[in-house]
């Protein structure tokens, strides 16, 4: 039953995931996923490389490269076990599927593992994840307007992401926080983020490390009447994050989303109602005083 829901999901996933693929940012993570697998078994090039088999075929993987593999698998099948969305899954594979090459070039040919780390290093520092582009309801706030947003109206909660660009987790958290920004945001309950790795100095008042050792990124933080009320994750003693998963699920759940939301539609109504008082007065001011005239002209 488990191996036939994650086949339907990966069908279900699988338009999204031939729109990420043909990014190009994800074709070059494919082709130097495979580039060990394409070399070892392209004739005209494996016949030239050296092989521990037992029958001296070339064009075929070893055991050691088989066992290599196999330890591959069991790592991403680990790591995706706390992964939350497809790209997060799609990464994970990516990663672990370098991290392998690297190896197994330095153990096929110490040359040919220097010029795979280059291209890796030169990969790194050159080519960034593509950006979740998708519609949400979403206040990006700076160092010098978050403050002035959070403390406007006392009656308005804010839940805030502090993100960074370069996080891995926070862009596979993106598209999460924006769909709760699709279904939650309302006149009384509003989503912000704002850019730590970008505003620096306002990770200090919010305590927010941008350390990656410090697994504090994403942090969502829940906000009312300009104080925060609850975050995750929390901080242990030693200022380490205290694991927790970004889920959708979770985050209803922990942030008490769905009373919250029931409350803030009930401050939007009122302010709807007090808005429609406000503006009869003046129209029964109007009727009253074309009355007035009309009693006067008769008298006369």
């Amino acid at each position: 039953m488990a191996l036939l829901t994650t086949f339907f999901a990966f069908l279900y996933h699988l338009p999204r995931v031939y729109q990420w693929l043909l990014k190009p940012y994800y074709v070059a993570s494919l082709a130097m996923s495979v580039a060990f697998l394409v070399v070892r078994k392209t004739p005209g090039i494996c016949e030239h490389l050296s092989s521990q088999r037992e029958d001296g075929n070339s064009c075929d993987f070893d055991w050691r490269e088989v066992e290599i593999l196999m330890f591959l698998s069991a790592i991403v099948m680990m790591k995706n076990r706390r992964a939350i969305t497809v790209e997060q899954h799609v990464g994970n594979l990516f990663l672990f599927s370098k991290v392998a090459n690297v190896i197994l070039f330095f153990r096929l040919d110490i040359r040919m593992g220097l010029l795979y780390l280059t291209l890796c290093i030169v990969f790194l520092m050159t080519c960034k994840p593509p950006l979740y582009m998708g519609p949400e309801y979403i206040k990006y706030f700076s160092d010098k307007t978050i403050d002035e947003e959070l403390e406007k109206d006392s009656r308005v909660t804010w839940i805030v992401e502090f993100f960074a660009n370069w996080s891995p987790e926070c862009q596979s958290f993106a598209s999460v926080f924006a769909d709760l920004s699709l279904k939650y945001n309302c006149a009384g309950l509003k989503f912000g983020k704002l850019d730590i790795g970008r505003y620096g100095e306002v990770s200090n008042k919010y305590k927010v490390s941008t350390s990656p050792l410090s697994k504090q990124l994403p942090t969502v933080v829940l906000f009312q009447g300009g104080k925060e009320v609850f975050r995750r994750p929390q901080i242990d003693k030693k200022g380490r994050a205290v694991s927790w998963s970004f889920t959708e699920e979770n985050i209803i759940r922990e942030f008490n989303l769905n009373e919250l939301y029931q409350k803030s539609k009930k401050l939007s109504k009122v302010r709807g109602e007090k808005s429609v008082e406000s503006e009869i007065p003046p129209v029964q001011e109007e009727n009253e005083a074309e009355m007035e005239i009309q009693e006067s002209k008769k008298d006369k």
